[in-house]
């Protein structure tokens, strides 16, 4: 807000509501929290955590090193949809922002995007891109809604491949310029930014996915709105994505194709047939990808 004599002047009301769900994440916390701005533009900036991992410790840190944030500890582990949706209810910004704890920001990114989605009403979520902490790009912040030939192009290794040809790279649209913005099909989880009457009236998480799956999901709901899916590289921030450990390979890896297929069965899978078809798909899929992966030596595998 500007006065009379064209001073910039805070205001009570949050512009932006910063909604973090932590699993096991006390280490990545404090980067997180500390790289998030008290005021955007001269509104509050409100943080709110919700602590999935109860006995860390999380709320009474937080307490101390971080009072002008809450915690909301529920005393289990919701899952990653539910916990963000009861942190949705306790916060009011006109905007909200659905954050990873292992995510570094930056006030330039939070204040593009913010202002993007305010003067462009027809966005309803955007995300810049994503960095790994080497500087890499983290793939998933731009996807499409794969299809068939998507799908299996990903798992195959065509599309890592013949990364620059359309044909081939649909599923992560590498093919498109990092330093571009155009619209998507999905962005990441780690980041979604939407203005908060996007999501009231859409709806936000499907709380019938635990943990996975629930971005793509949402990407799908808001774009059947009529609303689009930005991706917007001209902004970026770090993902200090995890790499899943041996023992958990297999798990992580059936967990993350069986999500995603039970998004396309809800969305897709209009028949008998269709829901059929996609079952056998997401299974080749998966069998593809996990071979590929355990013959080359890999610790994980990427399907999303």
């Amino acid at each position: 807000m500007v006065n009379l004599e064209g001073n910039r002047v805070k205001t009570d009301l949050p512009l932006l509501s910063i909604i973090i769900v932590a699993y096991k994440s006390r280490d990545e916390l404090p980067a997180c929290l500390g790289s998030l701005p008290a005021e955007l533009s001269g509104h509050p900036v409100e943080v709110c955590v919700v602590n999935n991992s109860p006995g860390e410790g999380v709320a009474e840190w937080m307490r101390r090193d971080y009072p002008g944030m809450r915690c909301i500890d529920p005393g289990a582990n919701l899952g990653f949809g539910r916990a963000n949706n009861l942190g949705y209810r306790n916060t009011s910004g006109e905007c909200v922002l659905f954050l990873n704890p292992d995510t570094i920001c930056n006030r330039a990114a939070l204040e593009y995007c913010v202002g993007r989605v305010r003067a462009e009403r027809e966005i309803g979520l955007i995300s810049p891109r994503l960095e790994l902490a080497d500087g890499s790009m983290d793939l998933a912040c731009r996807r499409s809604i794969p299809t068939l030939w998507d799908g299996l192009c990903r798992a195959s290794g065509l599309a890592s491949a013949f990364s620059r040809t359309a044909l081939f790279s649909g599923y992560n649209l590498t093919h498109l310029p990092v330093d571009g913005t155009y619209e998507v099909g999905a962005i990441n989880g780690a980041f979604l930014l939407a203005r908060r009457e996007v999501l009231e009236k859409i709806g936000q998480f499907d709380e019938n996915f635990f943990m996975y799956g629930d971005d793509l999901d949402l990407c799908i709901r808001i774009a059947r709105g009529g609303y689009r899916i930005v991706y917007d590289g001209r902004m970026r921030i770090t993902h200090l994505k995890g790499q899943s450990v041996a023992k958990d390979y297999d798990r992580m890896s059936t967990a993350i194709f069986d999500a995603n297929r039970d998004v396309y069965l809800k969305h897709f899978g209009t028949s008998a047939l269709a829901r059929a078809k996609w079952r056998a798909m997401f299974g080749l899929w998966k069998l593809v990808a996990l071979l590929r992966a355990r013959r080359r030596g890999h610790r994980r595998v990427r399907p999303v």
